[in-house]
């Protein structure tokens, strides 16, 4: 056994660097379009490979060797979006872009702007950007480049002002602009009842790495989407906790492994107290 592992050692070192590069791809890859595409290409190859071994087709056979180097680039340029989306994520950690108490209290005021939307059911929808940057969105509507407050998220996205329909882009706490278009997911959702607003929380984040929040109009439901994964219908002390796991632990938003939960500076005024912006 030992004469086995003395010689085999190097096979297993590799045999774990390309389980975990396979693991890797494989949650990059998942729930987002590129993986039916990856699944599709990969069941043709199969398919090509073995029927030409099997009843010897020389020009099959000579047609897959050929097209490997085209295939390479093909799937470089068919993937280019969840190559850039984990590439982005190689090459930036969210922990480093600011300091821990400044990204602590943003969370705590965006929390409490997100839930005080929530109870008065004012719909609004947020993009909150990481290593990817989202100019290319913010482009698509009016930039503001002020802080962020409870009261200006109120302000914004009131029913009767003028950049209330689109989205929030925060970059680095500050809110870069308003009334931004998304893209809306081309996935067939199973749910009926997901509106346009959640629909553009998972195209977003299918796109880039930005982390997504949106506020029912209908129900005030909060739901918070990464990676494509639309958590809907969170609680208060939930909604808090997954910004904390994602902002705080670096942990994606489909990991039920509890966080530290975000304390707050003061409780969030019910619906019936004095209103930021008048009903």
């Amino acid at each position: 056994m030992w004469k086995f592992i003395q010689d085999h050692w190097g096979d297993g070192i590799e045999i774990l660097l390309l389980a975990t590069c396979i693991y890797q791809v494989y949650r990059a890859f998942r729930a987002t379009r590129g993986a039916q595409i990856l699944v599709g290409l990969g069941t043709i190859l199969v398919v090509l490979t073995l029927v030409s071994t099997i009843f010897r087709f020389e020009v099959i056979s000579w047609m897959l060797k050929g097209a490997a180097t085209i295939l390479t680039v093909a799937l470089i340029v068919i993937f280019q979006p969840e190559l850039r989306n984990g590439l982005a994520r190689l090459g930036s950690n969210p922990l480093f872009s600011f300091s821990s108490k400044q990204r602590l209290a943003f969370l705590e005021r965006f929390a409490d702007a997100v839930i005080l939307l929530s109870k008065k059911r004012i719909g609004a929808l947020f993009a909150i950007q990481r290593g990817i940057s989202l100019k290319e969105h913010l482009d698509s509507g009016v930039v503001l480049d002020a802080q962020f407050s409870p009261e200006l998220a109120m302000t914004v996205f009131h029913p009767k002002a003028p950049l209330h329909d689109g989205g929030m882009i925060i970059a680095d706490e500050r809110v870069a602009g308003a009334a931004c278009v998304f893209p809306v997911t081309e996935r067939e959702m199973k749910d009926r009842s997901t509106g346009l607003r959640h629909r553009a929380a998972i195209g977003l984040t299918e796109r880039t790495d930005a982390i997504a929040v949106a506020v029912s109009e209908e129900t005030g439901g909060i739901s918070i989407c990464e990676n494509g994964t639309l958590l809907r219908n969170l609680t208060e002390k939930q909604f808090r906790e997954k910004l904390a796991e994602i902002f705080v632990s670096g942990k994606p938003s489909h990991e039920t492994e509890p966080g530290p939960q975000l304390d707050r500076k003061g409780p969030v005024p019910p619906s019936g107290d004095r209103d930021l912006v008048s009903d």
